[in-house]
């Protein structure tokens, strides 16, 4: 089952399932959020709750995604309850992803923190069932301000350096009134992303992932492939430059997705009652590390086959600010 958000013409949300190529509104569904918390509430699964609600008008998603009218899968009332977080260095081919963006620096002390950080993947981060296992590297990257809908621009700062794509699976959780993390489903996602910034020193890394992102359109409801491929495509003018093939799930892993998922929600303060979390969990594909320097008004195209429709956003720039943000006293 796949589950969207579109605005209807008349601006008003809908919320759609898709089983196949058949698409419709769920009835008397006002968000995807309201559905997974009347979920938790009733103690019924997420498609239960949407069978319960039954299928209305017929959907063309194809036609709503042309329109411009696809929103966020999922958000929530108060986007700043709302978290958009990831993990990294978690894929077999993320060493070398990483060290080729940091070739250039000629040192071996960040490589080899890099390296170390995946070789504990490789030890520890597929513990037994039940079992805590080596955590990954974390970072953060904004609260619901930051979430893109699918087809609108990817906006970089003015300060950045770079505005680069990088194709993920995120987990989308909600928080249960008890504090359990309940998964609502996963989704592609471009977890956008400074390179240039990250390059100078992985210090900075934090720095690079303060971006906004982007991910859906549509929700995969039910179990994850254990071998998820996909592909990734920088298009310009048009024509495509640069694409890739990207592979995820948890047979091209280091780590569990329990354990990433574990070490995320350990800390109390990510499970807050009513909180909703898009936790990107890494990838291996990157068209910086190639060589493609990105361009305003590019367009990046991230699809896998479970997961429906494409992701496409185009690149913005925000202009550059001049001096330094001043802060007022009070």
């Amino acid at each position: 089952m796949l589950i969207s958000q579109i605005h209807r013409p008349d601006g008003s949300l809908a919320v759609v399932v898709r089983e196949g190529s058949e698409a419709a509104e769920v009835k008397g569904a006002t968000s995807t959020y309201d559905l997974a918390s009347e979920a938790i509430a009733s103690g019924r699964s997420l498609a239960e709750v949407i069978n319960a609600h039954g299928l209305g008008a017929p959907v063309d998603l194809l036609r709503a995604a042309e329109e411009g009218r696809l929103a966020l899968p999922i958000t929530h009332p108060d986007l700043c309850h709302m978290h958009l977080t990831g993990t990294g260095l978690t894929h077999l081919g993320s060493a070398s992803a990483r060290d080729a963006m940091h070739a250039k620096l000629g040192g071996e002390e960040t490589l080899t923190d890099s390296m170390k950080m995946f070789r504990m993947g490789l030890e520890g981060g597929r513990p037994a069932l039940g079992s805590v296992g080596a955590q990954p590297e974390w970072f953060y990257k904004g609260n619901g301000h930051a979430a893109v809908a699918p087809g609108k621009p990817l906006e970089a700062p003015g300060f950045a350096e770079d505005g680069g794509e990088e194709p993920e699976l995120a987990g989308i959780y909600l928080i249960a009134p008890d504090g359990t993390p309940c998964r609502v489903g996963w989704a592609v996602a471009n977890e956008f992303s400074d390179h240039v910034t990250e390059r100078v020193n992985y210090l900075w890394l934090a720095h690079s992932k303060l971006r906004q992102a982007s991910f859906g359109p549509e929700i995969l409801v039910g179990e994850l492939p254990a071998d998820v491929r996909g592909a990734s495509r920088v298009i310009r003018a048009g024509k495509v430059i640069w694409e890739k093939p990207f592979l995820s799930g948890e047979a091209n892993m280091s780590h569990t997705f329990a354990n990433l998922e574990h070490h995320h929600f350990k800390y109390d303060v990510f499970r807050q009652p009513g909180d909703l979390h898009v936790h990107m969990f890494g990838t291996a594909t990157l068209s910086f590390a190639d060589g493609i320097k990105t361009e305003a008004g590019d367009t990046f195209e991230i699809e896998a086959a479970p997961f429906g429709l494409a992701l496409r956003n185009t690149l913005a720039f925000a202009p550059a600010q001049p001096g330094a943000l001043a802060v007022k006293a009070l």
